[in-house]
């Protein structure tokens, strides 16, 4: 694995100490800060050399991205891109993207990093290909400027929000030449679904993604004609179409039968602003989806998507990736170092990413009991 993963380095050293902090985040113990690394290599005075390695170094990480979400293509058979937030929490405020940001999953405020992960995500198994950083403006900043890549102020970027940053995350590696095209499935509320459709109707990328019961439709069966043209919010789409429900079936290791049954349907729906859906006409158009955890209740889950021409329980299936890839963050991240570089520079921020994305593939592998020998870099 290792010589994909740093085949596009040009120098033998850096491929070198790509394996070394490689071996150290898959062999330390505790956080796998740069000391730690270098200390569990048996060699403490490797600290300053892959402190240079990962943040002052040339080697660009984006090619070893690719490479490795070429590479766990052909090991996982993923079924989507799944993009997800995590939280990185920072007592001080001095390390790149530093800010109060809000944590999804766990509903509250938190002070420190808010990044999104792409995952290339099976129902077996999934593992970070891509991450980006929400930068939030300093205070005083003017408005439209965030921190640069060497972390200083001097770089001008306009500022993202958290749903820009996930889609762009997404759309950077959902058309990667040599790696699966997939749909993105996108694990957050989306506040703005027509920018949504927008940019992923344009690059031809199918998506799945989060919408909140007051985002407002418009509803484009003919069947329900009732409704007439103009726009209503996705909770009453979804309670005026309870009769047409399905029962869908989903994998549940606590059920009986290992399967649990849930009521679902899917409504084709439009923008308010008529904003043109690019795509493929296999695919159909928009369409809500809605699933109930009990009939009687409101629906636990809503989603929009652009693949209306795909069967409800295909869709569903995509849907529990955010599952898969939530359980590995949580069995592994911490792990392998995902949360742990405590540079200032954005730059060494996302070699270190890269290189702990690559070492969870590694940790999620091995846990699968998936044959792993030979995926180990060797070190002398």
């Amino acid at each position: 694995m290792s010589n994909v993963l740093f085949s596009s380095l040009p120098r033998r050293d850096q491929r070198h100490k790509g394996e070394q902090y490689l071996r150290g985040l898959l062999t330390a113990k505790g956080r796998r800060s740069i000391r730690n690394v270098a200390a569990c290599l048996g060699d403490p005075t490797l600290e300053q050399t892959l402190h240079h390695f990962i943040c002052n170094s040339t080697w660009e990480w984006r090619p070893v991205r690719e490479a490795l979400a070429c590479w766990l293509g052909q090991v996982i058979s993923p079924q989507a891109w799944v993009v997800r937030q995590m939280s990185i929490p920072k007592s001080g405020s001095h390390s790149v993207g530093v800010g109060r940001s809000f944590d999804l999953y766990r509903n509250q405020m938190f002070h420190g990093q808010q990044a999104f992960g792409v995952w290339c995500a099976s129902e077996e198994a999934a593992a970070p290909v891509n991450w980006r950083l929400v930068l939030p403006g300093a205070p005083g900043e003017e408005k439209g400027t965030a921190t640069g890549a060497s972390g200083g102020r001097s770089s001008r970027h306009p500022v993202e929000t958290p749903e820009e940053c996930a889609t762009t995350a997404a759309l950077e590696f959902a058309g990667l030449h040599g790696a699966p095209l997939l749909p993105v499935v996108l694990d957050l509320p989306v506040r703005d679904p027509e920018a949504l459709v927008r940019r992923f109707g344009a690059a031809g990328v199918p998506v799945l993604a989060r919408v909140g019961a007051a985002s407002l439709f418009t509803v484009e069966e003919p069947a329900l004609a009732r409704f007439g043209t103009g726009p209503l919010p996705v909770q009453r789409i979804l309670d005026s179409v309870k009769g047409r429900r399905q029962r869908v079936g989903r994998f549940d290791p606590g059920a009986p039968s290992g399967v649990r049954h849930t009521p679902a349907v899917k409504v084709r729906v439009g923008l308010p602003g008529g904003t043109p859906v690019f795509r493929d006409a296999r695919e159909g158009g928009l369409a809500l989806v809605g699933e109930w955890e009990e009939a009687h209740r409101a629906p636990t889950q809503l989603w929009l998507t652009n693949m209306g021409g795909v069967p409800t329980s295909t869709l569903l299936s995509l849907t529990r990736l955010a599952d898969r890839v939530g359980q590995d963050l949580a069995d592994h991240g911490d792990r392998s170092g995902l949360r742990d570089f405590e540079g200032r520079s954005l730059r060494g921020w996302h070699c270190h990413m890269t290189l702990a994305s690559a070492a969870h593939a590694l940790e999620v592998l091995a846990a699968s009991r998936r044959p792993v020998e030979g995926y180990f870099p060797k070190v002398s």
